[in-house]
């Protein structure tokens, strides 16, 4: 069968769009994000994202996103901004949208052209929250983590979906195959029961830092937007980031701008882009 898609990225975190508002969640919606995410082979993404009917009364659409794996996640920071485009540029041109999720319902703000922030959400450090198992119930701001030979001190933060958040001691933070050999460790550690993601993070400033980041379902992507909250929120546990004022978090992909509230909450703003659309085959 033909499957019509829109490609669109949030700072380079790229997803298949699928509107599937009339029709519902594809059957067949795994196997197709494996398939379809196939850089060189296929579209090539970091996964599905598929834009489905509201689940709550009020809202405007439910996102579900799809790993390149074909696990289910819970949440997309560069996504969700890229439903709420995807929304306003078909049949929704309103500035404020009100997305369900799987960690809940979000709601985004345009900013300007192409431009959106989302209300994340308040994060969290506890334990059960993340989950993470034998480290005690939190707050998770400095547990000392067993991996790949070395102790490390690791800030664990649940946006809705596992972060382990690692302070790198000079700008040349892990990328490429340095990365994949660390990342996986961190992501099948037994500490994350549901595996967690990972950011490598540098400090220049207390509004300016820089991350690369571990996907768990994905490897490494060039951007992670609930992964550049749980740093920014991180940093602000640790005293060396301020709240209420933008930290730029700068990601392979571009810059994510992260504002932690004084009640926890905290607020996304980036772009979302629609790069092409097209049709493709499946099975």
């Amino acid at each position: 069968m033909q499957l019509s898609f829109t490609k669109m990225h949030g700072a380079g975190n790229d997803y298949i769009y699928l509107d599937c508002r009339t029709t519902g969640l594809p059957e067949k919606i795994a196997q197709w994000s494996v398939q379809l995410s196939r850089r060189h082979f296929s579209i090539g993404a970091d996964g599905i994202i598929c834009i489905c009917p509201p689940s709550t009364p009020g809202a405007d659409a439910t996102m579900r996103m799809f790993n390149a794996d074909g696990s289910e996640g819970k949440m997309c920071g560069n996504g969700v901004r890229c439903v709420a485009e995807f929304l306003y540029t078909h049949g929704l041109p309103r500035d404020v949208l009100e997305i369900d999720t799987l960690s809940g319902r979000k709601t985004l703000r345009r900013l300007g052209a192409g431009q959106w922030q989302a209300e994340m959400g308040c994060f969290s450090a506890m334990a059960a929250d993340l989950p993470a198992v034998n480290v005690g119930e939190g707050p998770l701001v400095h547990v000392a983590l067993q991996a790949a030979g070395k102790t490390w001190d690791a800030a664990c933060i649940s946006m809705g979906n596992p972060h382990c958040v690692i302070q790198w001691p000079d700008e040349e933070v892990p990328t490429g195959s340095a990365l994949a050999v660390i990342g996986p460790v961190f992501e099948h550690h037994p500490v994350f029961p549901e595996r967690t993601n990972t950011e490598f993070v540098y400090v220049y400033s207390p509004t300016r830092v820089k991350m690369r980041v571990w996907e768990r379902g994905s490897g490494e992507t060039l951007a992670c937007g609930t992964g550049a909250c749980a740093t920014a929120a991180a940093l602000v546990l640790r005293g060396i980031c301020p709240r209420e004022t933008p930290v730029a978090v700068e990601l392979l992909g571009g810059t994510l701008h992260i504002t932690v509230q004084n009640d926890d909450h905290v607020l996304l703003a980036g772009p979302a882009v629609t790069a092409y659309t097209g049709v493709v085959e499946v099975d």
